[in-house]
């Protein structure tokens, strides 16, 4: 989340673009069979995005927009999105300049149930997902069954029924085809698979090149990489998938590939996870101070529900989330920073938010290019004395003490941990002028240890 600033920030407008109309059967598709895949987060974005385009088309908008929507923190938005690109549902385009960050995101069409089912990696995974059982229902529900063996198909091909005509289209009307290839139904790499390697001990007699179609290569590659089988391995998969006039089909090769990978790896089928989702280091591993947790927090929640929060869970005045909003979207401040800089004018101000001090302060760490909660936590405690000028008030030395130059641990406020609780005990303990601290912090360390009990 610290070097999110870099990939996307709430600031950041973005198009949509929906080159097609999406129909209920699609919608069914995407909620079925990819949903699954991604969990709900990502369809929920891709939802959004769908009724936003048919309603507002070319209407532009900012990702702060999309984090009130899904109820999402920036991060999540952005996994979300990943996530659908992943998966073919989405792509992407940026364009950077000196003063803004804007995307353009297309919707694709969800592939169909058969395409589907016939995918050796989308099928797989579903099948990983949601068991045999469900799986098969899905089958049953949205692929025909194969017609009666008796008819034969009869349907002219292009050549058949058209012959070319001598026509000179001008150059700038020409889509180009120079090292074209045909759409890939989501972003796979298939051209990193050793092809030369797998050739190279194949005897040209058996299985001529000419068979390794751009599908058939394709196809060879995702069964490698979900098998986790090398260039010889599929050597005696593409062998085994020889039909009996020696061709190669995709299915015998999913069939081969399956069939040796329970042969000689094992009888459970593989499973797919996310990269992006790296485990945890050693830094995470290690029990987060308070300080930490708090900065977690901040980086990790929508400024409404940190505002909510402080405020014992009442619902915020609409002045005070219109100035969150004006901070992210016009200057562009991380989620993070706002929300440090709400908690801290609110905890040295009497739970009130100035807006000509918000913005004040808000000015110098936008010059200071604060990027996460944890810098302006440190700025704020640093500049603490600063900023009393500045709000012009004086301050008792117990509020001063709460960010204070010489106490860099234990200063979490109550209200972080109180946050969670059902029931509202008459007004927030942290912010009544003869509030003991030094009391306050004690009972923060008895929940944290409990908690860790």
């Amino acid at each position: 989340m610290i070097h999110l600033y870099k990939e996307l920030q709430p600031a950041d407008t973005f198009d949509i673009r929906l080159p097609h109309a999406l129909s209920t059967q699609e919608r069914q598709l995407v909620t079925l069979f990819y949903q699954p895949l991604t969990g709900a987060e990502p369809i929920s974005l891709y939802l959004t995005l769908w009724a936003e385009a048919e309603q507002m088309p070319g209407q532009q908008m900012t990702h702060y927009y999309l984090m009130n929507v899904l109820g999402l923190p920036i991060g999540k938005v952005f996994e979300a999105r990943i996530a659908l690109e992943a998966i073919g549902l989405l792509r992407t385009w940026k364009k950077e300049d000196t003063e803004q960050r804007s995307f353009l995101y297309e919707l694709m069409r969800p592939l169909d149930a058969d395409s589907f089912m016939k995918d050796p990696l989308l099928s797989m995974f579903l099948f990983s997902k949601i068991g045999e059982q469900a799986y098969r229902k899905l089958r049953q529900r949205f692929i025909r069954p194969v017609r009666d063996t008796e008819f034969k198909d009869v349907s002219r091909a292009f050549i058949d029924v058209f012959k070319p005509v001598s026509t000179n289209i001008p150059s700038e009307l020409q889509v180009g085809t120079e090292n074209s290839k045909p759409q890939k139904v989501y972003p796979f790499y298939f051209e990193q698979f050793d092809f030369e390697l797998l050739q190279a001990g194949l005897s040209e007699q058996l299985v001529p090149s000419s068979l390794l179609t751009l599908d058939v290569r394709e196809a060879i590659a995702k069964l490698a990489f979900l098998y986790r089988l090398t260039a010889l391995d599929m050597q005696k998969v593409v062998i085994l998938a020889l039909d009996d006039d020696l061709g190669i089909s995709q299915e015998r090769l999913r069939k081969a590939a399956a069939d040796f990978y329970k042969l000689t790896v094992s009888k459970e089928p593989p499973k797919l996870a996310r990269v992006y989702e790296a485990p945890a280091t050693v830094e995470d591993s290690i029990q987060k101070t308070k300080d930490q947790e708090l900065q977690h927090y901040l980086e990790s929640t929508a400024p409404v529900q940190v505002l909510r929060d402080i405020n014992n869970g009442k619902e915020p005045l609409q002045t005070s989330v219109q100035l969150a909003e004006s901070l992210i979207v016009q200057h562009g401040m991380p989620v993070g920073v706002v929300n440090a800089l709400l908690e801290y004018v609110m905890l040295t101000t009497d739970m009130k938010l100035p807006k000509k001090y918000v913005e004040t302060i808000a000015d110098h760490w936008v010059r200071k290019n604060i990027q996460t909660a944890k810098q302006a936590m440190e700025l704020a405690r640093q500049e603490h004395d600063k900023y009393t000028m500045w709000k012009n008030k004086p301050q008792t030395s117990a509020k001063k003490n709460t960010y204070s130059k010489n106490r860099r641990e234990e200063k979490v406020p109550d209200w972080f941990y109180k946050r969670k609780d059902k029931q509202v005990e008459g007004p927030s303990e942290a912010v009544v002028e003869a509030t003991d601290f030094e009391k306050e912090r004690q009972k923060i360390l008895e929940k944290l240890s409990n908690q860790q009990e």
